[in-house]
């Protein structure tokens, strides 16, 4: 990725006040640049095969929407830099709506602010706002001993969806999937490191939750007969972990719900892909 500049960025809330006072708070505006060779590789680092040629040859490139959330991870990062919660905080879910197809290399200028914090007793969920002219994203950050201040509490969580799955397919991760989508910015330990993945209680390096989700998207739209460039709504809580190598299963409901498993746990839940 080319070089970055930010402004705008404002100070942390008093470290006494409670969780909820980071509500509303503006995290500046970053403008980031990007090759044709950064699109390519983040379509390879989810899975698009080298024979899928307008995902990965610049000749006949279409990027990814969800690359998008590459260059807006500065966010959520620079939220835990401030202080508002510590390392025990997990990326409990995420949501992207797409505007308009992101072009083949260029900038983006991102706007990013702190939306509802949400207090669920003994944790509190940070929601992360990134905004450009190209998408809207929401980082959902559950962070364990922020909450318990009386705050509200948020919106309950989504039914399962209802009868059989209208489709379902399964596709396998690649052992260095991890190693190659931490080389597009998020280069936390657990995803490379035996010994750092040992701390969080995983007997090896795990898969980012960002890359599953976009993998899952690419079979989701081999069964929705579409384009997976044309995706124009996704979400999903990651409900396991999916190591590199790992077999997952998507399964798919008529009106775009989905889920994704690994064997018979659940990784994605209270999924949501809708295509153009």
């Amino acid at each position: 990725m080319s070089a970055q500049t930010f402004a705008g960025e404002v100070p942390a809330p008093d470290r006494r006040e409670t969780a909820d006072a980071w509500s509303g708070r503006f995290l500046g505006e970053r403008t980031l640049g990007y090759s044709e060779t950064d699109a390519i590789l983040y379509a390879l680092a989810v899975g698009a095969p080298a024979g899928e040629l307008d995902l990965v040859f610049e000749d006949r490139l279409r990027v990814l929407p969800s690359f998008g959330l590459t260059l807006a991870q500065w966010a959520p990062d620079l939220l835990a830099g401030q202080g508002a919660f510590d390392n025990r905080a997990v990326h409990g879910s995420q949501e992207l709506t797409v505007l308009k197809p992101l072009p083949r290399s260029g900038e983006l200028k991102l706007s990013a602010r702190v939306g509802e914090v949400w207090d669920k007793g003994s944790a509190a969920v940070f929601n992360v706002l990134v905004e450009c002219e190209y998408f809207v994203a929401t980082w959902s950050i559950f962070a364990p001993g922020t909450g318990g201040y009386d705050g509200d509490r948020g919106p309950g969580r989504t039914p399962a969806p209802a009868g059989e799955p209208a489709g379902t397919a399964g596709f396998q991760t690649s052992p260095n999937q991890a190693a190659l989508y931490r080389l597009l910015g998020d280069r936390h330990h657990i995803h490379i490191d035996p010994q750092a993945a040992r701390r969080i209680g995983q007997d090896r390096p795990i898969l980012h939750g960002l890359a599953s989700l976009a993998s899952a998207t690419l079979s989701l739209a081999g069964m929705a007969g579409a384009h997976p460039a044309d995706i124009v709504q996704l979400a999903g809580r990651f409900s396991g972990v999916v190591f590199p190598g790992d077999e997952m299963t998507v399964r798919t409901w008529e009106d775009g719900r989905f889920d994704a498993l690994v064997g018979d746990k659940p990784v994605i839940s209270d999924g949501l892909a809708v295509f153009r």
